[in-house]
């Protein structure tokens, strides 16, 4: 069971990674924030429901969990508009540094999702991350709207993170992201059919767009996304919330190197990214600690 964990654990930082790679794609792929994640979806949801067959596994679930879904896959779909939104208002380092926000968030809305009392140390790691999020952070006048549609995003993202806590008890994670990225897409699509945007030019992509897009979809959300939630089986929404902080280091280090000099990063945000860094590996000693003194417990009282 341990060693689970640990593998659950060293998974979620690959994926982490990948998610940092994420908003470079973002940057990369040249059209709007909505359309992009319409391709998104699409692709991701083909990629999974291929996947699902190839593992002859059943598409079947109940209504109330199909309608659970929908909702989520809303969720989804807006936080990650507002995401690529964000970055092409601002820039991915401004983007993925008020991400951190995020363990903060879930620290405050993990105990009423889940009816347990809040932990001291969660909330005090949250005010931690929000000190390392200031120290990233350029506060320029410029990135305001940048960061007012990443704050709606990261929260958008802790609510979609803790309702999918709920449904992996009950339900297989390829199946969970396909219906999610299935209502996302139907979501998108209404709206772009009340607006007129399904014409000829939303289909014409460049070359390198496809590439990007397909990429996105398949390494970056078909694969990324499922195993997000498939790691939930063995860590808390929590802790995967508050390992996600360390996407601001992967993705503006790749930014640095992939997009050039505008993403120069500062002495403040070696800073940050250390307290962040510090603070994950801290609450991973903290929860590691506390199991194994609650074993330790567990193993006196039944002798």
């Amino acid at each position: 069971m341990q060693n689970d964990n640990l593998k659950s654990y060293l998974n979620l930082h690959l994926i982490v990674f990948i998610w940092g790679f994420t908003a470079i794609l973002g940057a990369l792929i040249t059209i709007t924030a909505d359309a992009l994640v319409w391709y998104r979806m699409f692709f991701a949801g083909i990629f999974l429901a291929l996947f699902l067959i190839f593992k002859k596994k059943s598409f079947k679930i109940p209504l109330k969990s199909f309608l659970k879904l929908i909702f989520v896959g809303l969720l989804i779909a807006l936080h990650w508009i507002l995401f690529f939104k964000a970055i092409h208002v601002s820039n991915v380092s401004i983007t993925l540094s008020v991400f951190s926000l995020g363990a903060f968030f879930a620290s405050i809305l993990e105990p009423i999702f889940y009816g347990r009392k809040v932990l001291w140390y969660e909330v005090f790691f949250g005010l931690i991350i929000i000190a390392g999020l200031a120290l990233i952070m350029k506060v320029e006048i410029n990135y305001l709207d940048g960061m007012i549609y990443a704050l709606a995003s990261i929260i958008l993202g802790v609510l979609f993170t803790l309702m999918n806590g709920k449904l992996i008890v009950d339900h297989d994670p390829s199946m969970i992201s396909f219906y999610e990225f299935l209502a996302g897409v139907g979501f998108i699509t209404i709206h772009f059919l009340f607006e007129g945007k399904f014409t000829a030019d939303f289909f014409i992509l460049t070359t390198n767009n496809w590439i990007l897009i397909l990429v996105l979809a398949s390494i970056c959300t078909a694969y990324a996304f499922t195993a997000s939630v498939k790691v939930m089986q063995k860590l808390t929404p929590y802790t995967v919330m508050l390992t996600t902080n360390l996407e601001p280091v992967y993705g503006i280090v790749l930014a640095y190197f992939i997009l050039g000099g505008k993403e120069k990063m500062s002495f403040e945000f070696y800073i940050g990214a250390l307290i962040i860094v510090l603070t994950v590996i801290l609450n991973g000693v903290i929860k590691h600690y506390q199991k194994s003194k609650t074993k330790e417990d567990t193993s006196t009282l039944s002798k």
